[in-house]
């Protein structure tokens, strides 16, 4: 017997949600599968929100992107930000649970497939200095890390800098939301030639209005770069 089969003996793995016994590592029991709202089928073409109907050659937008001129050009996520899917999202963003990283960023690199290109380079949405020094590590670079590693992608991990601490956004209206993080984000100077010319795969955790997208986009812009797509782990399908 091989050590890795010694410590799968020792150590069976176990559901990444709910810790029961699972085939292979770094996988969900066949129960919180079917409570994980993963996204599939139709979805919104700018936001990944899914839509009824079926999947089909025209790009389908939702009423939300129809109404709102988004800044980035396409989008994805991976789940919905409800039931077993808000939970996961917590356990990383709260929970100090930095392995579920990993399957997080499979089902974000599935999800994001008909969006990647060729050449891109993959930026995580960052944290403000002072909540990075109090949690330890960010959620979204670690992300991105992982799905630049999967797609075959180059990673920049500091292509982006929050300059003021934003605070958080729950229960504050759309408009409050977008106000809140206008000028919030910028790209160093010595990470300009990085971006300059180039597609961006932005990634965050969870999108909500699309502000914190909407403000790092338009930071990724004023850098020179050439195309910004966006992907979350997680859609909130409304905001208040």
């Amino acid at each position: 017997m091989g050590m890795q089969g010694a410590l799968q003996l020792l150590y069976p793995p176990q559901c990444i949600s709910c810790s029961a016994p699972v085939q292979s590592d770094f996988g969900l029991c066949a129960d919180c599968w079917r409570e994980t709202p993963f996204i599939s089928g139709l979805v919104c073409d700018q936001c990944g929100v899914p839509l009824p109907g079926e999947n089909g050659e025209e790009r389908a937008l939702c009423d939300d992107c129809m109404s709102l001129a988004r800044p980035w050009d396409r989008g994805r996520a991976a789940l919905m930000y409800a039931g077993n899917g808000r939970n996961l999202v917590l356990a990383l963003k709260h929970g100090d649970r930095m392995d579920l990283a990993r399957p997080a960023a499979g089902w974000m690199t599935k999800a994001a497939h008909p969006i990647l290109t060729p050449g891109m380079l993959v930026v995580p949405v960052p944290l403000h200095w002072m909540r990075l020094f109090r949690r330890r590590y960010n959620q979204a670079a670690l992300l991105s890390r992982a799905i630049a590693r999967s797609a075959g992608l180059e990673h920049c991990p500091d292509a982006l800098v929050r300059k003021h601490s934003t605070g958080n956004q729950d229960g504050k209206t759309r408009e409050a939301r977008f106000l809140n993080l206008v000028g919030a984000f910028t790209v160093p100077k010595g990470r300009e030639a990085r971006v300059r010319d180039r597609d961006i795969l932005l990634v965050d955790d969870v999108m909500t209005s699309g502000a914190t997208f909407a403000a790092a986009t338009e930071a990724l812009f004023s850098a020179g770069a050439r195309s910004v797509s966006v992907l979350g782990l997680a859609r909130v399908a409304k905001d208040g």
